[in-house]
């Protein structure tokens, strides 16, 4: 019998599923609207041991859809606030916190300790573009989220290759340089196909290199932020195939 808190997540798995996900190790790239709800859902999964990465500080525009930010929380650390909330959870989580940016050599360096599986919720193309080429050189598993910013309707949310998205410009974007680096894009993404209303963008470039900034409904990253972790948790038991 595992810890009382786990109790709920036996009784669906089985003792051996839960033993499976207790001994993975989970790497977590960006912990905004999607990665901190992806983060914290694999933590509450049971997965033993994972490692936080985001250089980023919590900013009050976060809020509405940030699980790391509160008003207590600005101008702290968003993978210190994660880390917070993930030992509340497990306080066996074997945590690995990283307060940085990643890009180049520097993801090789972390991708090099080994993981079971890599979730890719970063918003800046050339980073995002270097970590999944990476990955899938070294044949590590790897989820990525694509735009979740300018949509409402969490009914049009897939689970799909990233081969086979549609209509997302920031997917598009993304396959575009894979394909000039001749990476294959059959691994599993999150998208939303629906349109977005380009009089909701703001085109401006911020701190992190980003080109624009897009009204965002809370509850859009959050799915996707669960959709991904549900990616991890089902691939990892063996119980997950991506047409």
């Amino acid at each position: 019998m595992h810890e009382e808190w786990l109790k709920r997540t036996e009784m669906l798995l089985g003792e051996e599923k839960l033993a499976i996900l207790k001994s993975k190790n989970v790497l977590v790239i960006g912990l905004g609207g999607v990665g901190s709800f992806a983060a914290e859902m694999i933590a509450r999964a049971g997965v033993g041991r994972m490692t936080l990465v985001d250089g980023d500080t919590v900013n009050a525009t976060n809020i509405n859809r940030q699980l790391v930010a509160l008003q207590s929380t600005i101008g702290k650390n968003k993978a210190r606030v994660m880390e917070e909330r993930l030992l509340d959870i497990n306080p066996k989580l074997d945590l690995v916190v990283i307060e940085s940016f990643i890009k180049d050599e520097f993801t090789n360096e972390v991708l090099e300790k080994g993981f079971d599986y890599v979730v890719d919720a970063i918003d800046s193309l050339s980073p995002k573009v270097f970590l999944i080429a990476q990955a899938m050189k070294l044949g590590t598993k790897i989820v990525s989220s694509l735009g979740a910013g300018g949509k409402m309707d969490p009914t049009k949310v897939q689970i799909t290759t990233m081969k086979k998205t549609y209509n997302c410009k920031f997917a598009q974007a993304v396959r575009k340089k894979l394909n000039q680096l001749n990476v294959d894009t059959n691994f599993p993404v999150v998208f939303s196909p629906e349109e977005v209303d380009m009089t909701k963008v703001k085109l401006q470039e911020n701190h992190l290199g980003q080109k624009s900034m897009v009204g965002t409904m809370g509850y859009m990253p959050a799915t996707f932020g669960m959709y991904v972790a549900s990616v991890v948790i089902r691939d990892l038991l063996g119980e997950f195939k991506v047409e």
